[in-house]
């Protein structure tokens, strides 16, 4: 049977983040996560532990189908890869950050300095489109220690929270591009993956699409019920259920995670009672 092989960074954050998703698109993985290969017990897939520079290579070579990484990782690997789905976890800035006692005026300020960095091929795209004359040093680890050693003038990093700069006297300056955990593909990838693909991407999204929502359950008198409507969105219109209690109905609804405590706070103006809120686990639209 044809399984569908799928990358994951063999530790850290991101490997954490990927094999949540996967639990609450409900397949489950049988064995440890310290094999190199766990197979799925209800769905074709198994999953490859690797490391995370190492992915983008065994995708473009096929040996893995698809892959869960971070953008910034498939930016900097230039390999020929579609990035099939953003996933909305380990968010983060690909930046460059100077010393916090100099001065920046913009970004000729890096002409004729030494950058560290683990990125050298978004640098070198970063300095080519601005015309930028600096030197690119390349290390791996620790980039934000370089300026400290005197090993460079400035570096390139991905910063999440900015903690990190802040504790080795560092100040992010250029933002070069905002990044995420995406679902990758190989470019090899045969019609049978595909559509194995297809039902992993359904699910995916049914999960994504829930995370940002909330299902909305309250009573109010039927004279208000036009009001309500009018502020209470839903994925076609909300449902309308009446109460036994004579002259009320229940209205159920669903609403964006980014209105809803304005949302409710006009509910309860508009005369809205028993609000109940509700964590949606999946969302098929």
């Amino acid at each position: 049977m044809r399984r569908l092989k799928i990358a994951i960074q063999k530790s850290g954050r991101l490997k954490d983040d990927s094999l949540q998703l996967l639990k609450e698109c409900g397949i489950r993985l049988d064995g440890s996560s310290s094999s190199l290969i766990v197979p799925s017990s209800n769905f074709p897939i198994e999953v490859l532990y690797l490391r995370n520079s190492d992915i983008p290579q065994y995708l473009e070579d096929g040996v893995a189908d698809v892959a869960i990484l971070g953008e910034n990782t498939l930016i900097e690997a230039e390999k020929h890869i579609t990035n099939e789905l953003s996933l909305g976890f380990s968010k983060c800035r690909v930046s460059i950050a100077i010393p916090k006692g100099q001065s920046y005026g913009g970004k000729t300020d890096l002409n004729g300095k030494k950058l560290a960095t683990s990125y050298p091929n978004t640098v070198k795209a970063f300095l080519s489109k601005n015309n930028i004359d600096a030197e690119i040093h390349e290390i791996s680890g620790s980039v934000e220690i370089a300026p400290n050693l005197g090993l460079a003038d400035a570096i390139c990093d991905i910063v999440s929270s900015g903690s990190t700069l802040f504790t080795n006297g560092l100040k992010e300056v250029e933002v070069l591009f905002s990044s995420e955990a995406c679902l990758a593909s190989s470019p090899i990838l045969d019609q049978e993956g595909r559509q194995i693909l297809e039902k992993l991407i359904f699910r995916i999204k049914a999960v994504l699409e829930a995370k940002n929502k909330k299902y909305v359950l309250l009573n109010a008198p039927n004279e208000k019920i036009d009001e309500i409507i009018s502020i209470l969105p839903g994925m076609k219109s909300p449902s309308i259920i009446p109460l036994a209690e004579s002259g009320w109905s229940s209205l159920h609804s669903v609403i964006d995670e980014s209105e809803f405590w304005e949302i409710i706070d006009q509910l309860r103006n508009a005369g809205a009672q028993g609000i109940l809120i509700i964590p949606i686990e999946k969302m098929i639209i």
